[in-house]
């Protein structure tokens, strides 16, 4: 959803007698669709982007720490204009420079797939029943609760916070689903994502515009690549500037515009490590595997505004408990850096709402009371135990509780 003048790329003022919603059968939609999705990405407003391949902005992260505060401004402002009004896609070549980090995440979830299948939990994907590809749930959590060290490391990489603030701000809340998608998987039909794009046809058209319009600035998607994802094992299918075209949760079910992204679509291939991060209105679908020997491992990212309500819940104190000492050895050696700050932005809240006001009421510094994110920072700088740390987050979940 591109703002111009007051406006969308794709509104129409609107009449005294309008609807305030949107239509599931307009007869002229798939041509301001197509006029949408025919928009070009021009280098030179995505200066920063080391190339530009099939319409998609295409980034080489160098080290994090050789960057200035300035540039990573610079960054986030561009990744910023690529979601909103740009082709609503990018990726990141080098989001995992160390393979060790990818490595260590594999082991981990290769042992939780084992013991899901060996105690029936397994689960199939949303595009293929149990089985047909190897699916887990709430990857986030299962992989702190297995491998605290593993844990620690992957989501202390500060560019994960760097490129999840630059749409969301700070409180954003990380959940991950691990999909390894086996050679002969069948490809999603193409589809807009959570929140309005897990409603069915008839929910989604009830919900007016302006929520409509809003539900796609709470979510930020990505894609982390744990294998090689050659073209032929089928990298996800992107429709550059879709996300522009403010009706589409009432449209991309209708055949004419699933054989228009089938006609349009453009996908790109991926190393281990790479990241690929989109609006969650952009048209998408996982491709066909049509490999015989390719696994396309990727760790699914949704990272939500702390304004919406994540898709999976997440149980930070036994994540926190599991991980403190490693966490706690991070922090004596760097102190509050990057790493560290990434990795209590993922592992906690850092919404204090909704909460009890009477029990945590407003700090002196400002309007908001204590979040979990503060108070695993204070237990930090005050070199808490484990149990101690511990202790304080549920004394603090206590006092937030109505």
């Amino acid at each position: 959803m591109a703002i111009k003048n007051g406006q969308t790329n794709d509104s129409h003022p609107l009449s005294p007698t309008s609807s305030r919603l949107f239509s599931k059968s307009e007869a002229t939609a798939l041509e301001r669709f197509s006029t949408a999705c025919s928009q070009r990405t021009s280098p030179e407003d995505y200066p920063l982007a080391a190339s530009i391949e099939k319409n998609i902005t295409v980034y080489e992260l160098p080290e994090y720490s050789s960057l200035s505060d300035t540039q990573r401004t610079e960054l986030q402002d561009e990744w910023y204009r690529v979601l909103i009004s740009g082709p609503g896609v990018f990726v990141t070549k080098g989001l995992f420079r160390n393979k060790a980090s990818i490595q260590s995440a594999n082991a981990a979830f290769a042992s939780i797939i084992e013991d899901e299948k060996k105690s029936g939990t397994a689960k199939g994907d949303h595009f293929a029943s149990a089985g047909k590809n190897d699916r887990i749930w709430n990857s986030f959590s299962k992989h702190g609760l297995k491998d605290p060290a593993s844990f620690v490391d992957y989501y202390s990489n500060p560019y994960l916070s760097l490129i999840s603030s630059a749409w969301l701000g700070h409180g954003y809340r990380i959940t991950a689903q691990v999909n390894n998608t086996k050679p002969g998987a069948s490809p999603q039909v193409c589809h807009r994502d959570y929140h309005v794009g897990f409603q069915i046809a008839e929910a989604a058209s009830q919900i007016p515009r302006a929520m409509q319009i809003a539900s796609q600035l709470l979510t930020l998607q990505g894609a982390i690549a744990h294998s090689e994802v050659p073209l032929e094992s089928g990298p996800t299918r992107l429709l550059p500037f879709s996300q522009t075209f403010e009706a589409g949760y009432v449209s991309y079910r209708r055949p004419e515009f699933n054989e228009y992204f089938l006609n349009n679509y453009v996908a790109l291939p991926l190393e281990v490590g790479d990241g690929l991060f989109f609006n969650p209105a952009l048209f998408h679908a996982a491709g066909k595997n049509e490999s015989s020997d390719v696994y396309r491992m990727a760790n699914l990212l949704q990272i939500s505004s702390p304004f919406g309500k994540p898709m999976e819940s997440v149980d930070t104190v036994p994540l926190v408990e599991k991980s403190w000492d490693h966490l706690l050895k991070l922090y004596e050696e760097e102190g509050l850096s990057a790493r560290v700050q990434s990795f209590i932005a993922a592992v906690a809240e850092g919404y204090p709402f909704p909460t009890n006001l009477d029990n945590n009421p407003p700090r002196n510094e400002g309007m908001a009371p204590e979040s979990e994110q503060n108070n695993i920072t204070t237990s930090l700088v005050e070199k808490r135990s484990r149990t101690e740390a511990v202790e304080a987050l549920k004394a603090f979940a206590k006092r937030s509780s109505a």
